[in-house]
């Protein structure tokens, strides 16, 4: 479990953007049009997203290129791949839901939370949680609702305390910045770390298969078994196995499921931490519509999805008339008659002009009632563009920005 610095980079949060865009805008190249869209990739578990993100870049011919929510280098699965004009869609796909399925080593726990990291604590298993997940692991299926009370009631309660979470801690090892460095920095040096809660929501949190461990089974990632009670900083026994949890679960933006690992274990009186990971979902796009990082260039291209339809996906949808679209791309102020189709709601939405081209991300304005006097303003709804998109020209002949 020992980490190495150079071959496994400290643990990023599961949801921030990496990528630097160029300091002036992309040309097509000689292989014709200049790659634009959103890549759904399928991070396979070691590389860190910066990696997916760098090695993308190459295998592209493109620079500007960044992701939509960062996957630990032990984690596999949906990572969103923003590249040209659809980088300026980072901060709302950031922001969207995201699934995993998860398996939580019980017994042993980690400086890291997950199996990266050196062990800190390690224990048996109490005989009740030996018990209640021996009766998990021959129920012949996923243990649900009543299912699961009736046969593990002390682990159902660990489970609902979890889905009533509000607050959570993130882990020590994240890229939180605290006094301007990385939590992880402080937290390798020795420093002790201590976050603030954040605000998030869990939508969905189901045990779908529980293990007991022990010497007989296959080793599940590079936790030691958790009869091995080996001390702090040990290393794993050759082979062992641990009692594990396996969980699916559906998050807000900025939930660690590497914390979920702790918290679950501290419900239970036990360490504990994640030993493997895989997003299957990060807003509407899904690991079943993932492109394997290995897939050639020609594939990699060839799966990258229009600007156009992987906004709509993920955003509501607005369409401008001719004249609201010219004064879109001009950034003015927008009324309701600029559209042939309104924002449905006050926040952000893709506009598109009538040919279906992303022209804007825009929203409502928000009534300014101290501006003449105190009064309100008019009650005409406006529209005020968020970020225009290059690709058609304004009136002055320039490319929207």
């Amino acid at each position: 479990m020992k980490r190495s610095a150079e071959a496994n980079p400290p643990p990023m949060p599961e949801n921030t953007t990496e990528g630097d865009p160029p300091a002036e805008p992309e040309r097509a190249t000689s292989r014709g049009a200049r790659p634009e869209g959103v890549l759904v990739i399928d991070k396979p578990r070691g590389p860190t997203s910066h990696d997916v993100v760098a090695r993308l870049r190459r295998a592209l011919g493109v620079k500007r290129i960044g992701h939509a929510g960062t996957l630990d280098p032990m984690a596999s699965g949906v990572l969103v791949v923003l590249v040209g004009e659809a980088t300026k869609l980072a901060p709302y796909l950031t922001a969207q839901d995201k699934r995993y399925t998860a398996r939580v080593v019980l017994g042993v726990g980690t400086d890291t939370l997950d199996a990266e990291g050196e062990i800190t604590a390690a224990q048996p298993l109490p005989p009740w949680l030996d018990a209640e997940l021996g009766a998990l692991a021959g129920a012949g299926g996923p243990p649900g609702g009543e299912a699961l009370a009736l046969a593990a009631p002390r682990i159902a309660a660990a489970v609902d305390a979890e889905r009533a979470r509000r607050e959570q801690a993130p882990p020590a090892y994240s890229a939180i910045k605290v006094a301007g460095q990385r939590s992880y920095a402080l937290a390798r040096a020795g420093q002790a770390v201590d976050l603030a809660e954040r605000a998030v929501e869990v939508r969905s949190l189901e045990v779908t298969g529980a293990s007991r461990g022990g010497p007989g089974a296959p080793a599940e990632g590079a936790a030691p078994a958790a009869d091995a009670a080996p001390a702090a900083g040990a290393a794993p026994a050759a082979g062992a196995a641990s009692a594990t949890l396996d969980l699916e679960l559906g998050v807000s933006k900025g939930y660690y499921v590497r914390s979920l690992a702790r918290d679950l274990g501290a419900h239970l009186d036990v360490p504990a931490h994640l030993s493997a990971l895989r997003r299957t979902a990060s807003g509407s796009f899904t690991v079943e519509q993932a492109v394997s990082l290995d897939a050639g260039a020609e594939v990699l291209r060839a799966s990258l999805r229009p600007l156009a339809d992987a906004a709509a996906a993920s955003l509501p949808v607005a369409r401008l008339t001719e004249n609201g679209a010219r004064r879109a791309r001009m950034g003015q102020a927008l009324t309701e008659s600029d559209f042939s189709l309104s924002p449905a709601h006050p926040g952000a939405a893709v506009w598109l002009d009538p040919d279906g081209v992303v022209v804007a991300l825009g929203a409502a304005e928000v009534a300014d009632e101290s501006a003449a006097d105190g009064l309100p303003a008019p009650s005409a709804t406006r529209f005020s563009v968020l970020r225009g998109f290059s690709g058609a020209p304004d009136m002055r002949g320039n490319a929207a920005r």
